[in-house]
C-alpha cells in the first residue's frame, strides 16, 4: 500500500528585480508578466485589454517606461521596454499592475520574468517573437489580426 502524503508548496521568494550598476541606463528588456488564476482569458476581453492598453500608453507618453511593444495573451502578456535612470523597473511594473488591477478588473501574478537584452540580441526578433505568439497559440491566422497589442500596427 502506498502512501500519498499531501504536498507542501514552498513559498516563493521574491525574485531579484535591482538593476546591477554596470548596466547601462535605458537598456532594453524582455518582459512576460502573468495573469491570475493561469489559463483563463481576463487579458484579452475587451473590458480588461483596453483599459490596460489605455495604462501602457499612459506609461509610456508620460516617460514612465518606453514601450518597443506589449501584447496580451488571454493569461499573460510579452513586453519590450526601456526605463528611463530616475525610474526603477521593479516600481514601475508595481504601479502600473496595481493601476491595471484596479480598472481592468484583473489580478496579476507577483512579480514578473525579465530578460535584458545583450547587444548581440535584436530587439526585432524578440519583437517578431512576441508578435507571432497568437498565431502560435492558434488564436489568429497572422501577427497582424491581433488587436490586442501597443502600440497598433
Amino acid at each position: 500500500m502506498r502512501i500519498i502524503r499531501p504536498m507542501r508548496f514552498v513559498p516563493r521568494k521574491p525574485l531579484p528585480h535591482h538593476v546591477p550598476a554596470w548596466v547601462e541606463g535605458a537598456s532594453l528588456y524582455f518582459f512576460t508578466v502573468c495573469a491570475r488564476p493561469p489559463g483563463t482569458t481576463n487579458l484579452i476581453r475587451p473590458e480588461s485589454a483596453k483599459p490596460i492598453l489605455s495604462a501602457t500608453e499612459h506609461y509610456h507618453v508620460s516617460g514612465r517606461w518606453h514601450i518597443r511593444i506589449l501584447l496580451l495573451m488571454p493569461d499573460h502578456l510579452h513586453a519590450l521596454a526601456a526605463f528611463p535612470s530616475i525610474e526603477e523597473m521593479r516600481n514601475v511594473w508595481r504601479d502600473w499592475k496595481r493601476f491595471t488591477a484596479k480598472v481592468a478588473r484583473v489580478e496579476w501574478q507577483r512579480d514578473f520574468f525579465e530578460h535584458r537584452l545583450r547587444n548581440e540580441e535584436s530587439w526585432e526578433e524578440k519583437a517578431a517573437y512576441i508578435r507571432a505568439n497568437p498565431v502560435r497559440k492558434g488564436l489568429v491566422t497572422r501577427p497582424e489580426d491581433w488587436r490586442w497589442v501597443y502600440p497598433a500596427p
